[in-house]
């Protein structure tokens, strides 16, 4: 790059003095031109040998978060998890949000950054092939046999059924399958011709903060440069390159642009094809057992229906992406010729529709090493490729020559093909929740429409009386489902969560209904009967499984984590019978993670409530053994949330509050005494 900046110095002088000097000729100047063209090229040679030195180096995949918190150890910061796997949360009482931070990642060796994604259940558009035309995805209908019981008690308790039979896989007696719906959500990358900048997809919380690319790519030059942070997390880093050279010299430009969609599944997909994915840098930063991990927000899993670890070309999520239509939509129908072989699918053996997502594939002949079956990576397992004829994304050709002969007299074929690239993010199941209403609670459809507006006029925060009770829902104030449904509150609480536990809606009668959020969770709250469901199951891969050096250490934490399965492995197998077997049932069990709550509040200004503090082990520790004052931030209750500085009283055995906001009381009159409760336990 030095050297390229120092020729374009160099050709600057000649530039200057060809064109001040009268008796520059015609032929300097084409030489000139010659070497910038040659220079240009030489450019874009090194943006392909910066993304095949990616694509050598990883698989396409999440690399990282942002990070949060640093420890003394390096495992304590932040990699593709923080507190959960790629920053997903909750925005619930969003009608069809999934939170999700910002990440950066890797397509087909073309590393990138996102803003914060937060993105909308939408899918590409079932009749329309304009460029990124997108529908919402349809909520599964509610089990008529829950519609037809007359009271609220006992469609709760139809429902509950229907949910247990949903958790069991149990289709004997009631058939779940037609209302618990399977979506799989996906990243795509592609190069684009856009000049002026495009918002990559629907978010009902964010969109980039610039009006071009140049300032777009100004804002993150900046930030990276001195450490600033967009406080609203709206930028991206999203690279230009120079995607080919013209006859005449001129370097054509590319943009690069992703978005986040969804595919509604075709058929069921059990959870036991979801097999957890050990991360025991995660467990260590959060002191869980491998159970207490799988249950939180922290944990991925891989689409594997036969939950076997075993060698194999193409499986289920083969077929799951296999559904997904590239930039042509669902109507997308082509063929792929190119390099002189039909392509075809590995399941069928019929002609492949490139045209949908798919990284394997087979041709007729055989090639240099004997297979008739390829990848579309490299090394890369995670490259999902499809085709397009939008002119708006950028192409790529290369002549195609059948034999020396016809490269020597230049009779070889010109092969155009514009592609984009995906990897799948999670599947999100929707229920019947998100759609049953048994209130009657009026809609009153997008938030920032003028009848959207009134259900928060009037400063109405979703309180419990007809005053303060929102009036009706709306695309962000989205509750519908009633609180004594679920038995527990919010699951894993995240600072950047927007949901409230419960809030007041007027009926169309005028009486205040106590309600929860009916949008998209990653748990829903506990269900009498039935515990606690997950809805979000993480599957993206990740960056760094591909690195050779990953590839070993995963080999050797298996061995490390099961050595009684792995012995034959170990070179010196350790004597395990010659150990003394702990009795684990006798042994103490100490708490992981325990929860304080503080007094209810007084009943005015914001009614009465109380408040939640999450405490994991070492923070209980530092505050009871080391003495040490520690601040963290409540859980959010009637609109707001509490930043407090809590110590350990040793004459009480309490924990108290000492600061609150700031102040030493909070305005709503908790006391400073805090309780403990719900401790979580494992066998050490």
């Amino acid at each position: 790059m030095h050297l390229y900046l120092l020729l374009l110095v160099l050709l600057r002088g000649d530039v200057t003095s060809a064109i001040t000097s009268e008796a520059a000729s015609e032929e300097r100047i084409e030489r000139v031109e010659r070497v910038m063209s040659q220079l240009t090229r030489q450019v874009m040679l090194q943006q392909l040998y910066t993304e095949e030195t990616a694509r050598s180096g990883g698989d396409s995949g999440i690399k990282q978060v942002r990070m949060q918190r640093d420890g003394s150890k390096p495992y304590y910061t932040a990699t593709h998890t923080s507190n959960a796997v790629a920053s997903i949360h909750d925005h619930s009482n969003h009608e069809r949000t999934c939170g999700m931070g910002e990440v950066v990642a890797v397509l087909n060796g073309l590393e990138f950054r996102t803003r914060h994604n937060d993105y909308m259940l939408k899918m590409p558009s079932r009749s329309s092939v304009d460029y990124h035309a997108t529908q919402d995805i349809p909520f599964p209908d509610v089990p008529p046999a829950v519609l037809q019981r007359t009271s609220v008690d006992d469609q709760i308790t139809e429902l509950r059924e229907w949910f247990k039979a949903w958790r069991d896989g149990d289709t004997s007696v009631r058939d779940y399958r037609k209302y618990f719906k399977p979506n799989l959500c996906y990243l795509e990358g592609a190069w684009t011709t856009d000049v002026t900048l495009d918002e990559p997809f629907d978010s009902d919380r964010h969109q980039l903060e610039a009006d071009s690319w140049f300032e777009l790519q100004e804002q993150i030059r900046f930030t990276s440069y001195t450490g600033d942070k967009n406080s609203n997390e709206n930028f991206a880093y999203l690279p230009t390159s120079v995607m080919n050279i013209t006859e005449d010299g001129m370097p054509t430009f590319a943009q690069w642009n992703y978005r986040i969609l969804c595919h509604p599944v075709s058929g069921d997909l059990p959870f036991s094809h979801l097999k957890p994915v050990d991360n025991l840098a995660a467990r260590i930063v959060g002191d869980d057992s491998f159970d207490q991990y799988v249950a939180s927000r922290a944990a991925r899993f891989s689409v594997n229906p036969t939950g076997k670890d075993e060698q194999f070309r193409w499986y289920r999520l083969d077929q799951l992406m296999n559904q997904i239509p590239g930039k042509d939509n669902y109507q997308g129908k082509l063929n792929d010729t190119g390099l002189g072989q039909i392509k075809l699918d590995v399941f069928n053996g019929q002609p492949l529709n490139a045209g949908f997502y798919h990284r394997w594939y087979k041709v007729a002949g055989r090639d240099a090493m004997g297979e008739k079956v390829a990848s579309r990576g490299f090394a890369d397992r995670n490259l999902w490729v499809a085709e397009t004829t939008q002119p708006r994304v950028a192409p790529v050709s290369v002549a195609n020559c059948k034999n020396r002969w016809q490269r020597r007299r230049g009779q070889c074929d010109t092969v155009v093909k514009r592609v984009s690239y995906a990897i799948p993010l999670e599947i999100v199941y929707l229920t019947p929740i998100h759609t049953w209403n048994p209130f009657k609670l009026p809609y009153r459809g997008e938030h920032s429409s003028t009848l959207g507006k009134t259900v928060r006029a009037d400063g109405r925060n979703g309180g419990m009386t007809p005053e303060k009770a929102y009036n009706g829902t709306n695309s962000e104030a989205y509750y519908l489902t009633p609180s004594q449904f679920f038995s527990g509150g919010e699951v894993g609480r995240d600072k950047a969560d927007t949901t409230r536990n419960s809030v007041g809606v007027l009926d169309k009668s005028g009486k205040v209904r106590a309600v929860k959020s009916s949008g998209v969770r990653i748990f829903l709250p506990k269900i009498a009967g039935l515990g606690v469901l997950r809805t979000r199951y993480p599957i993206m891969p990740m960056h760094d499984e591909g690195d050779p050096v990953w590839k070993e250490l995963e080999a050797l934490r298996d061995v490390v984590m099961d050595i009684g399965r792995y012995t034959k492995y170990l070179r010196s197998p350790p004597n395990l019978a010659s150990r003394p077997i702990t009795n684990n049932t006798t042994a103490p069990t100490p708490f992981t993670h325990t929860v304080l709550m503080t007094s209810p509040s007084l009943p005015d200004p914001v009614g009465l409530h109380a408040h939640t503090i999450d405490l994991n082990l070492e923070q209980f520790r530092r505050m009871r053994n080391n003495r040490r004052t520690l601040t963290f931030d409540t859980s959010e209750e009637n609109g707001h949330s509490h930043s407090v500085k809590v110590r350990y009283d040793r004459n009480t055995n309490k924990f108290r509050i000492i600061k609150c906001d700031g102040k030493p009381r909070c305005f709503d009159g908790h006391s400073a005494v805090l309780s403990e409760g719900n401790k979580r336990s494992v066998v050490p």
